[in-house]
């Protein structure tokens, strides 16, 4: 009961009470602290899983985009070979065609032209030549629908409303001079979307043709005239046969002999031109 009134005691136990407390409250705060340092730890570290799949997510998607310009870069190659094997496909055919074909542009500028076209227009290299330059004034005898005077009108009447031209004569003069007859057939060419790509001509050399048209026409009216003079001549010999039986005069008799012989030779003489110009012209028509 003593120590309880010792007034030193009683400061002691304060003392202590006090220095417990105060440790407690130190034991508290360092937890606290702590608690707050690994809070703050964890979230400087992150969350791996949170991490890790954005990044995994983007190499798949790269790797995706790697492969799919594999396969379009593969698309591509093939297409070009098609593309070029129908090119050379194409070519082939053309380079061997008898007719002259050229391909014009939508600027009315030759694109290509084969071999046939080549030799037929007697120009060597005709790519790059407009319609006017390559066909100057090169007429059309037939009749046309739409109706045209140039084969350059036709070219860009083809090139600006999409009219067809079939079997198109018209009169050309090479470079070298040389006349020909050609029948030209004009169309439009569009793409697989209808888009216009410019327009082709097919052209067909009628020069021999047009000679043998020629050549038969003179045929026809020298056979014409041959066949007025062979009547005449026969109407004159028979004229002058009647008057032979009738008359009994020995020398108008051998007169009218005479002039019977003279008309059958001129007949004959007739008749051997005929044949013979005939002859020459099928000597040459086989020839060509």
């Amino acid at each position: 009961m003593k120590l309880l009134t010792n007034p030193l005691f009683l400061r002691m136990v304060a003392v202590a009470v006090s220095a417990g407390i105060a440790f407690l409250v130190g034991m508290l705060l360092m937890k606290k602290v702590r608690r707050k340092i690994q809070q703050e730890g964890a979230l400087s570290e992150g969350d791996p899983s949170t991490e890790a799949f954005p990044m995994h997510t983007y190499h798949a998607v790269i790797q995706q985009l790697k492969q799919q310009k594999h396969e379009l870069q593969a698309l591509q190659q093939q297409e070009r070979r098609r593309s070029q094997t129908t090119e050379n496909l194409s070519a082939t055919v053309l380079a061997n065609l008898s007719s002259g074909v050229l391909f014009f542009n939508t600027a009315g500028l030759i694109r290509q032209a084969n071999a046939a076209a080549k030799a037929i227009l007697g120009f060597a290299a005709p790519a790059g030549m407009n319609a006017q330059e390559l066909f100057r004034a090169a007429t059309v005898d037939s009749q046309s629908d739409p109706p045209v005077d140039t084969a350059a009108d036709a070219i860009i009447r083809t090139l600006n409303d999409g009219s067809v031209f079939r079997r198109l004569e018209i009169n050309y003069v090479t470079p070298a001079g040389q006349h020909r007859v050609l029948d030209l057939t004009v169309s439009p060419v569009y793409s697989t979307d209808a888009q216009p790509l410019g327009a082709s001509c097919v052209i067909e050399d009628h020069t021999e043709v047009a000679e043998m048209r020629r050549n038969q026409a003179l045929l026809g009216d020298v056979s014409a005239e041959m066949a007025l003079e062979l009547r005449s001549s026969l109407a004159t010999i028979s004229e002058y046969a009647r008057k032979l039986a009738s008359n009994y005069d020995p020398k108008s008799a051998e007169q009218l002999a005479a002039d019977i012989a003279a008309e059958a030779g001129h007949l004959q003489h007739k008749i051997g031109g005929f044949l013979a110009a005939g002859k020459a012209s099928g000597t040459a028509s086989g020839m060509n």
